[in-house]
């Protein structure tokens, strides 16, 4: 009875969650910017007369109690609402309005889901018990993460929730489908910045200068022992450059070189430790060959846990949802997640939803000028969460 009550109240919502996430769509804002969004999501909560209240700039939290009977049961559901830079190609009547800024990541599916799922259990208020806390997060896509910055501002108290479940697209997996990964989910990350100092001059005379190109070169390559020769085989680490910019010429060499990077990897203590390896490794190499270095990381994002026991049990549940033939298993992936601060604080479940359909084109991947998703997800994001939240507070 529970299940087809909400999956007939998705999919009466369906063309109103569609309204609302080609609005977000067409309106995107930037990390930490999401002033626009987060006045909509207000806006939407004041009509549904949910309590909330403002975390910080533009993040929110907002408040139902069922009413069926009195519960201390309570859970968290979470969506992310910031866009990335990234100028759209899409030739939809909803393509992004704001020149450079777009929703390649799925965030304003995020943030219309939970809106439809919070109108969901709304109207079914009288019929549950336990209380559902609602987070409309700022600024996944940038360091420090708007989760670390909310968790600070207290989003996981008063009342504290037992559990939190995040959900996200995937266009690798068809609608309809949900994909799980129990334990460690994905990859802490850090911004690593480079600069590699020598003394600069003609391209011809190499032996009056110091070169600090070629000093970069061997150390890119020598930086990959640490993750060759120096890291466990069996702990997932990478370590990517993706900038490097000396300004020299054909016949100038430059005074200095900057690179910029990303390191990754599956488990905390080494993290720690590689970090260590990675400095000290740098400067003696460029300081040995001439040069002085200057090595800064900036911690992102922690491993992404999804807690074993309450994993299975979602994933329980989302087969008692959707069926069991549309629920599968997915693998550990080294992109990383500020959804990562949460499940460091409570058992948590971060799933995989599909949203790709392949007889309309819409398979382009995350991060990229032409993703889209195919609409049919929003009747099942919003359905499933609402179910999710009912089951895991008893009812």
């Amino acid at each position: 009875m529970l299940k087809e009550k909400i999956q007939s109240l998705a999919k009466g919502l369906h063309s109103v969650t569609v309204t609302h996430r080609r609005h977000l769509h067409s309106h995107p804002e930037l990390s930490f910017k999401e002033y626009n969004t987060s006045a909509f999501v207000s806006e939407k909560l004041t009509e549904l007369g949910i309590p909330f209240e403002k975390k910080g700039d533009t993040g929110i939290v907002a408040l139902l109690k069922g009413t069926k009977s009195d519960s201390d049961q309570i859970i968290a559901l979470r969506a992310d609402m910031d866009a990335l830079p990234i100028t759209e190609t899409n030739d939809v009547s909803y393509k992004s309005q704001n020149t450079g800024v777009m929703h390649a990541c799925g965030h304003d599916m995020h943030t219309s889901s939970l809106l439809a799922t919070a109108t969901i259990l709304n109207h079914l208020q009288s019929e549950f018990s336990g209380t559902v806390k609602f987070i409309f997060q700022p600024g996944e896509e940038k360091i420090p993460g708007g989760a670390s910055i909310m968790i600070k501002e207290g989003v996981l108290e008063n009342p504290k929730p037992k559990n939190i479940i995040g959900q996200h697209v995937m266009p690798e997996l068809a609608f309809g489908k949900v994909g799980f990964c129990a334990g460690p989910y994905m990859a802490s990350s850090d911004e690593l910045y480079i600069t590699v100092t020598g003394k600069g001059g003609h391209g011809a005379i190499p032996h009056l200068n110091i070169d600090p190109v070629a000093i970069t070169c061997q150390l890119v390559v020598a930086l990959q022992q640490i993750v060759s020769r120096q890291a466990n085989p069996i702990i997932p680490t990478v370590l990517s450059f993706g900038r490097l910019i000396a300004d020299g010429a054909t016949n100038v060499i430059p005074d200095k070189v900057e690179i910029e990077g990303t390191f990754r990897t599956f488990d905390n203590e080494w993290r720690e430790v590689a970090h260590e390896r990675m400095k000290k490794m740098a400067v003696l190499l460029v300081e040995g060959m001439g040069g002085k270095c200057d090595f800064e990381i900036r911690r992102g994002y922690p491993v992404l846990i999804n807690e074993a026991n309450f994993t299975r049990e979602v994933r329980q549940y989302t087969e008692d949802f959707l069926g069991k033939e549309n629920v599968i298993d997915i693998d550990p992936c080294m992109p990383a997640e500020d959804f990562a601060f949460y499940s460091q604080q409570i058992p948590a479940c971060f799933y995989r939803i599909g949203v790709s359909d392949e007889a309309n084109n819409i398979t382009s991947g995350l991060h990229t000028p032409t993703f889209n998703i195919d609409e049919k997800s929003l009747e099942t994001g919003p359905g499933l969460m609402a179910y999710l939240a009912l089951k895991c507070l008893g009812n």
